[in-house]
């Protein structure tokens, strides 16, 4: 029998492997050669395999099955190690290796598709790629079936380990209630705010001085990481000394560099200070998608955009800015800073109308996987539902259901973690606000007590907590979408002037 140093180094190669595939991808999206992509595929792929037999060999498989009969050889950091190796194990060893090989085969044949078919503006060139993506799935979730109650449900537990359609729809429905309350609230009794000085230009470097100085006050160390320049934001996870965020610019919108770069570094913060006797194994990382999120939206949302923080903020902003909004309040700064209203493409949403675009997509997938309808209808459900819940209509499938590449990428179920992160994330700041000033401190200019209140509390335990646990650990209460609703209200209200 193996020991549980030889599984653990085991594991170590595998987390070194993903290190290089990181590496790999930060370089592909930032600094790539335009020729490159050939060679560089070349590569991925080979590091790949390796990664994937490692992972679901015959090695693998042994030590699986000899510490599942002796769970007593592991020590406590051991069985937790297990625990998700394990799952990963048994989600990949047991299906066919030609047809996963022809899935993915598929999966980058259609993310290909996907792009000429945004240009046509004509979703049926997708369909087809897009019905075999889905049966394929259909085929695979029997393999990765888990006791889950429905077929939409073992695609949720990849993303979000333990969630279930019966825990969102309840969700789902209160926060559709609470959206269509709020609307109705700043329509019928708040003031619009001003927002002809959102878009005035701002130069690039000057964002993004703006934007290190904030993340590095917010926590974010540029010891242990690096702010680079891409097409879309993103974070590389190489290892707790080493994690990288990019974000982009664009001289007549400040705001989205600014909230990019504050969202990005959430994601580094808390890839940056994980337990180090989790390093080279799989518990230095969130315990889920959503979870990950809620660190980035705890940044963008809870912090970037609360009034609190603009009172502390928005002096050095103006500084920084030299005479841009030299004749623009803090106050009217702020209203405008927080301007709602519906947009087709969910990537520009405001984070009011944001779970909307998720509820839609949550709703399509929902009844593509449990058989309520098929790939030929969703177009025309989109359509529905857009006007439905957003009060706008698609003219066109491109800035409809093409706009996103998840789909043909074959992320069934991960919509709803960019969703979950929202509300983990009102949860985790009504649970801090309850054990510090959380106003005067975001007024202050001063986040320490703030970062090291979620470093103590969430990031150091990495994924030794299954999602469920983590909540309830650390806001005392099972998930509660109602805190979202809450912070939503009272902070619209506030932008608005809602007279009561």
């Amino acid at each position: 029998m193996e020991t549980e140093a030889d599984f653990l180094a085991l594991v170590k190669q595998i987390s070194l492997l993903d290190s290089n595939l990181a590496l790999i991808e930060w370089d592909s999206r930032t600094y790539l050669p335009r020729d490159a992509g050939s060679f560089r595929s070349e590569l991925t792929g080979m590091i790949g395999e390796q990664e994937l037999a490692l992972r679901t060999g015959q090695k693998m498989g042994r030590m699986i099955a000899d510490f599942t009969a002796h769970p007593d050889a592991l020590d406590t950091k051991g069985q937790q190690v297990f625990r998700l190796v394990k799952r990963d194990y048994e989600l990949n060893h047991d299906i066919p290796a030609a047809d996963y090989a022809d899935y993915q085969r598929v999966v980058a044949d259609a993310q290909q598709v996907w792009e000429t078919a945004r240009e046509a503006q004509d979703f049926s060139r997708l369909q087809p790629y897009l019905e075999k993506i889905v049966a394929y799935k259909r085929q695979f979730i029997p393999y990765w079936r888990q006791g889950q109650a429905t077929p939409y449900d073992v695609l949720l537990d990849q993303y979000e380990p333990g969630m279930t359609v019966a825990q969102l729809d309840p969700i789902m429905a209160t926060l559709k209630a609470g959206i269509a309350k709020i609307r109705q609230t700043i329509q019928e009794r708040g003031t619009q705010p001003r927002v002809d000085f959102m878009h005035r230009a701002v130069p690039e470097e000057v964002q993004e001085k703006v934007v290190r100085k904030i993340v590095q006050r917010l926590g974010y160390s540029f010891a242990k990481g690096d702010l680079s320049r891409s097409t879309h934001p993103f974070t590389v996870p190489l290892n707790r000394n080493d994690a990288r965020i990019t974000n982009r610019y664009a001289s007549h919108d400040f705001q989205m560099s600014l909230l990019g770069g504050i969202h990005e570094a959430g994601h580094g913060l808390y890839m940056q200070n994980f337990d180090p006797n989790f390093d080279n194994t799989p518990l230095a990382d969130a315990p889920s998608m959503g979870l990950h999120e809620s660190q980035s939206l705890f940044n963008e949302i809870f912090i970037g955009r609360n009034a609190a923080f603009w009172r502390g903020e928005y002096p050095r902003f103006q500084q920084a800015t030299g005479d841009i909004f030299s004749d623009i309040d803090e106050p009217t700064f702020y209203r405008g800073f927080m301007f709602t209203q519906p947009t087709l493409i969910r990537t520009e949403a405001d984070p009011l109308t944001y779970p909307l675009h998720i509820v839609v997509r949550y709703e399509l997938e929902k009844a593509l996987f449990n058989g309520e309808t098929t790939v030929a209808e969703l177009p025309a459900l989109w359509r529905e539902k857009y006007q439905a819940y957003l009060g706008i209509t698609p003219a066109n499938d491109t800035e409809g259901i093409l706009q996103d590449i998840y789909w043909p990428g074959g992320d069934f179920g991960y919509f709803p973690t960019y969703l979950l992160g929202q509300l983990y994330a009102a949860q985790f700041y009504h649970a801090m606000s309850r054990e510090l000033p959380t106003n005067a401190i975001l007024a202050s200019g001063d986040y320490q007590k703030i970062t090291d209140w979620r470093i103590q509390n969430i990031h150091r335990l990495g994924a030794t907590l299954t999602p469920t646990q983590l909540v309830q650990q650390v806001t005392g209460e099972p998930l509660n979408p109602q805190y979202w609703v809450n912070w939503m209200t009272a902070t619209y209200e506030q932008a608005y002037q809602v007279n009561h």
